[in-house]
């Protein structure tokens, strides 16, 4: 199809076919463009294969269906929500007019715990680092929850195989799909940063750790990582085992079971199936990349520690008070004294002690959903950069700013704000909206050092020189606020309090 619409500058020539986007104001917008066959009928739950070549003109201009969840992570406004199925592996190319030169390219992952979320969320757009980086902005959709992130293989057939580590095999394939094609949108295969929040940012880490992704990149940047959100391929199985029987199914039939309940079935089990294992094990989360010795070698840690991760400059960090988000809306991770204490029994009883006394005022909310957050996004990240520091350039930081009425609801720089900042939405509806009691001209300041320094790293492989690299005598963290500033190892006690804590892992569970 075509559009009389669309400018001539809006075709591209991919290796697939012919792909028409839309003018979007001063930009180039390509939406939906297929990076992988639909896995659906008999490639559901099978790693992604090539998209079959088109003839014509394939009209880019609309966003991809959304992963298989929840219907409310996929509202745009209220009342309108994108669809979602499991015809969701697309991307989308944002660029200013014109495919000639040679940009850097970045690759956003977005997060949602494996389970929510999509490339179609408006905060995600990329326009204001486009246009103030001259960057090509590349966003993807992902499998995500039990469709993408259950390793179901040892229910495998002979009629009926299923892969491993599908929703990470697709983020491979996006970026094996940006590696034949960017150059033909103004970008530079040789320099793509890909970046993530969250989950997607335990996709930058699990993927620096992934074999087959080696060259896909050449720069990575972690926001809010939980690089320990990997799991065993024996708890993997018990899961998918236990999933099957929440399911209704015997091991005998799972196989049938697995292609032929509809999508959205085996999408709701898979939400019953995680709070299942979240109330259970504090701390644990079902879904996410599998250690497979197969696809994913060993755990991301460990690679990193033995210097088998991709030696790419690496920017990571985690925000102020990660937790407050969980422990006031969202739930899911050891937040409270009773969840923080059973997780501690299940793991290694003798770390409780210590480990709380470095949170001043515990058992209290609020020390206690800081524990819980620093377990899991700062405590991991602190240890993959000081491994990651001794085999190339990485740089830490922490976002500190929340304006006042995140101060007042008892967020303050909570899980994803940095995101705000990141992609700039300061003089947006919900930008005002946010800064209505005040702090708005404080937002578009640290808004502006966040993208200078991730555009800069974009470009170049190395920080600003405000910004000294990450190393274990000085461990220099740049501290985003109102006035940002380098610190020397903060929260030290913190950090030597949760020294020697393996949690689940390191006890082979």
């Amino acid at each position: 199809m075509t559009s009389s619409t669309f400018t001539t500058d809006t075709l591209v020539k991919t290796t697939e076919g012919l792909v028409r986007g839309r003018r979007v104001g001063d930009l180039v917008a390509w939406r939906g463009i297929p990076y992988a066959a639909p896995p659906v009928g008999h490639l559901r739950l099978r790693a992604p294969q090539p998209v079959m070549p088109w003839s014509g003109e394939l009209d880019a201009d609309e966003f991809g269906d959304a992963a298989v969840q929840n219907t409310k992570f996929t509202a745009l406004r209220p009342g309108k929500y994108q669809p979602s199925s499991e015809n969701c592996l697309t991307l989308n190319v944002l660029a200013t007019p014109g495919t000639s030169g040679s940009r850097p390219v970045m690759v956003f992952i977005h997060g949602g715990a494996y389970a929510m979320g999509m490339s179609a969320t408006g905060i995600y757009g990329g326009q204001s680092l486009v246009r103030r980086g001259d960057i090509v902005y590349v966003s993807i959709n992902y499998r995500l929850g039990a469709l993408g992130y259950l390793d179901f293989t040892q229910f495998s057939t002979p009629e009926r195989p299923f892969d491993s580590n599908l929703g990470l095999r697709d983020q491979v394939a996006a970026l094996e799909w940006v590696r034949r094609n960017i150059a033909e949108f103004g970008g530079d295969p040789d320099n793509v940063t890909v970046f993530g929040e969250s989950a997607g940012a335990n996709a930058v880490t699990t993927l620096m750790a992934t074999p087959t992704a080696e060259g896909l990149f050449a720069r990575a940047i972690s926001e809010s990582s939980a690089p320990g959100l990997v799991t065993t391929a024996d708890r993997a199985a018990k899961w998918a085992s236990d999933y099957i029987s929440l399911l209704g199914a015997e091991p005998a039939n799972a196989a049938e079971a697995l292609s032929t309940f509809p999508a959205g079935a085996l999408g709701k089990a898979g939400d019953r199936f995680a709070m299942k294992v979240t109330s259970e094990t504090p701390g644990l989360h079902p879904f996410g990349p599998v250690i497979d010795g197969d696809f994913l070698p060993e755990s991301p840690l460990d690679a990193f520690a033995n210097g088998s991760a991709h030696r790419v400059p690496l920017i990571i960090g985690t925000n102020a008070r990660e937790g407050t988000l969980f422990s006031k809306f969202l739930g899911g991770l050891p937040t409270d004294a009773g969840r923080i204490s059973r997780m501690f029994a299940l793991t290694d009883p003798a770390a409780e002690a210590p480990v709380t006394g470095a949170y001043p005022g515990y058992p209290a909310p609020d020390a206690a959903a800081d524990l819980g957050g620093d377990l899991t996004f700062w405590k991991p990240s602190i240890e993959l950069a000081q491994a990651h520091s001794a085999h190339a350039p990485t740089y830490f930081y922490r976002f500190d700013f929340a304006p006042r009425a995140m101060r007042w609801l008892g967020l303050d720089a909570t899980h994803a704000f940095e995101l705000f900042a990141v992609f700039d939405i300061a003089d947006t509806l919900i930008g005002r909206g946010l800064t209505l009691p005040g702090d708005r001209r404080a937002l578009r300041d640290v808004t502006d050092t966040v993208q200078r320094h991730w555009l800069h790293f974009a470009a170049t492989g190395t920080s600003l020189a405000s910004w000294p690299q990450y190393d274990t005598d000085r461990r220099a963290t740049l501290v985003f606020d109102t006035v940002t500033t380098v610190q020397d190892d903060p929260r030290r006690e913190r950090r030597v309090a949760w020294e020697g804590y393996g949690g689940y892992y390191g006890q082979g569970l």
